[in-house]
């Protein structure tokens, strides 16, 4: 079962673009961290995915922490072969174990213990995962801003770069008005208001959905940048947001924001 679901999962991302394209219509859901909280995923997928009008998009960091990662990821995966189009799962720091090492790491310390073939296959899989989900005046991805001339430009990020580690790593700093803040005690690339503002402008777009940082501000930056998590790993209150994708998205307050 594994083989069958990893092989006809890694044939939709070998195909699919680091960054994708979201339609001009109908609704997108946008969840957060889930990290191993199966009933969260599950909740989200039985709740929209079987609606024609709405496209689901995981913002990354499906495994580790939680306690049901492999059911986690696994459901993510089926569900991913079967609707194709309007889920979408992209790739956030746990899923980037092929470029970057960290710990705790539950999920792949689990798999390295089933044998080195079965680490290998997911680490690979997951590697290929997209960026970024662009929509009509918002950008969703897991972290930070990739410092980029164009949004195509994200299309042709190399995995492992710098660029990358500021999409999968990134961290924003509510108050901080300072521009690209160098890398903190933890590891991260930490930016400003300055940079978030300079960045987006290049980008053109108004709203930034993001998770990665379950403590951070829901709302920052003059209500352009909004941070969801989805997981009770961390907090007891799991977020999510809808954004009608055939109006133009401005600020955060253009989102309906709901608990699962």
């Amino acid at each position: 079962m594994d083989k069958i679901l990893l092989h006809d999962a890694g044939q939709i991302f070998g195909e699919e673009p680091r960054l994708i394209e979201l339609p001009d219509k109908g609704y997108g859901v946008f969840v957060g961290d889930t990290h191993g909280d199966f009933e969260a995923t599950d909740t989200v997928l039985d709740r929209y995915l079987p609606d024609n009008d709405y496209t689901v998009v995981f913002l990354g960091d499906y495994v580790d922490r939680g306690p049901r990662s492999r059911e986690n990821i696994d459901l993510l995966l089926r569900r991913k072969a079967d609707n194709p189009d309007r889920l979408y799962l992209l790739q956030g720091n746990h899923e980037g174990i092929e470029f970057v090492g960290f710990s705790p790491c539950d999920f792949w310390d689990s798999l390295i213990r089933e044998g080195e073939g079965k680490f290998k296959a997911y680490k690979t899989l997951l590697s290929q995962l997209p960026y970024a989900a662009s929509g009509n005046g918002l950008i969703g991805l897991h972290g930070g801003l990739p410092d980029v001339e164009s949004i195509q430009d994200i299309g042709s990020i190399k995995p492992g770069s710098e660029q990358w580690e500021r999409i999968t790593w990134g961290d924003f700093r509510a108050f901080s008005k300072g521009d690209y803040l160098g890398i903190s005690d933890h590891g991260r690339p930490e930016f400003g208001m300055a940079y978030f503002d300079r960045v987006m402008k290049k980008l053109g777009k108004k709203v930034l959905i993001r998770s990665h940082q379950p403590r951070a501000a829901g709302k920052m930056y003059n209500d352009r940048c909004l941070t969801l998590f989805t997981s009770k790993a961390y907090l007891p209150e799991r977020t999510i947001a809808i954004a009608d994708l055939g109006k133009e998205t401005a600020s955060v307050d253009d989102l309906e924001i709901r608990t699962v």
